[in-house]
């Protein structure tokens, strides 16, 4: 398990799975260990995963200064991760609110970015955020399912302030709620560091304007990937973060939610590859 020290002195993990060019991922949760993006539907047979643990997740130390948890403050832990993998420039994916946490990234060092991918991402960055309603309408497409009476009311009481997050309604963040969905739930707790991630999103972190500009001068292709029944971002939201960047794109896998790696592996890496593949002949340097 590679390591490496950020400015702070805090000791950074890495995990690296499969072969080929590398690709940079940033987890999501916030502050959910790597563990939980897995291969990435099978991506690993077509690039060199290199997941990173963020402070005080997965193998990673936790910071003497809790308060370098705020998304903006990671940015330069990015930047020396780029350099201690030896890439002059690099395809990076981020999923969720790692999403914000690349687009911080991107702002700052857009010639770093060779090709973005930002998996059903939260747009927060940008000033952009999932709605309740934007929730409740995805919400509302699995009315079919056996679970949908007991989790609906639950999921609407919590978007309203009114309850506790409450795993019943935990199926509406997957496109199929089969065991490989439930075993990546249940693990979710022990890879989350909820200290952390209560601090990722707090005051400060962002200046939307600001990012908003640097995003709009970003040279490098951007695919914003979404989930046909994801309300967090919805189609539309996921749409509206693409057209953000003067070379975004948004595809909408159908049938997916939060994690579409897991609802339909096959669409996801094919898609995901194609993406990637097509900047192919302008290669960095490979990774040490």
């Amino acid at each position: 398990m590679p390591t490496f020290t950020a400015a702070d002195g805090t000791r950074l993990s890495y995990h690296l799975r499969g072969t080929g060019e590398p690709l940079a991922v940033l987890p999501g949760g916030p502050m959910r260990a790597s563990a939980y993006l897995g291969d990435l539907g099978g991506l690993t047979a077509h690039r060199r995963l290199a997941l990173l643990d963020l402070r005080g997740t997965g193998d990673s130390e936790a910071p003497a200064d809790p308060a370098t948890y705020r998304c903006d403050r990671m940015v330069e832990d990015v930047e020396l991760w780029r350099a201690h993998m030896g890439l002059q420039h690099m395809d990076l994916l981020a999923h969720s609110a790692g999403a914000a946490l690349a687009m911080l990234y991107a702002a700052r060092h857009p010639r770093r970015i060779r090709r973005l991918v930002l998996i059903t991402p939260n747009p927060s960055a940008l000033g952009m955020r999932a709605t309740p309603e934007d929730r409740l309408a995805a919400a509302r497409l699995r009315a079919d399912e056996p679970w949908f009476p007991r989790a609906y009311p639950a999921f609407r009481a919590w978007l309203a302030g009114e309850s506790e997050f409450d795993e019943v309604f935990l199926p509406f963040f997957h496109g199929r709620w089969d065991d490989t969905a439930r075993a990546h739930s249940d693990a979710e707790l022990d890879q989350t560091n909820e200290e952390a991630g209560e601090r990722y999103f707090a005051d400060g972190a962002f200046t939307p304007d600001a990012t908003r500009i640097a995003l709009a001068a970003l040279p490098a292709p951007v695919l914003v990937y979404a989930g046909g029944c994801d309300g967090g971002p919805s189609p539309a939201l996921a749409r509206r973060t693409a057209e953000t960047f003067p070379h975004g794109e948004c595809t909408v896998q159908p049938g997916a939610a939060h994690y579409p790696w897991l609802d339909d592996p096959e669409r996801f890496r094919t898609r995901i590859a194609a993406f990637l593949a097509e900047g192919a002949d302008d290669a960095p340097p490979p990774a040490t």
